[in-house]
């Protein structure tokens, strides 16, 4: 198997999101989590309002079964959207998710930069519960 062999695996079991379909997602109740390493997000900027959790943590954050879980992974029916830079790592880590029961976890076609280059950025600013999962992330 390949890197790129995984990833068109790890695809074909997601329903990919495009940027335009996020506003109505994140209306429908969807947590957006950036996944980008700090240094990326200060170098490429923050996504307003998504839940920032860094790759080397995902599942033991969102995994309802997990003692390191957010309050937000209440169960395997929460949509996760996951966010990278350009939507490969994405991709894998949402197919990730899938293995682990989170079956509507999804993530966003082309990333960080195809939601800048939609002029999105703001759309994720909506949803205040984010606020209060960021400061339990703070030790991460």
């Amino acid at each position: 198997m390949t890197i790129d062999g995984m990833l068109t695996q790890a695809r074909a079991a997601l329903r990919r999101l495009l940027p335009v379909e996020l506003p109505q997602a994140i209306a429908r109740g969807a947590i957006l989590v950036d996944i980008r390493p700090q240094a990326q997000r200060q170098r490429e900027g923050t996504i307003p309002g998504a839940l920032v959790i860094e790759r080397n943590v995902l599942e033991w954050r969102l995994d309802p079964s997990s003692s390191a879980r957010l309050a937000l992974a209440a169960d395997h029916d929460v949509e996760w959207i996951i966010v990278c830079s350009e939507g490969y790592t994405s991709s894998l880590a949402a197919a990730s998710l899938q293995q682990l029961g989170l079956r509507r976890a999804t993530d966003l076609i082309g990333g960080y930069h195809a939601l800048k280059a939609a002029g999105l950025l703001t759309v994720a600013a909506a949803a205040p519960h984010f606020q209060r999962e960021v400061a339990t992330l703070a030790w991460v």
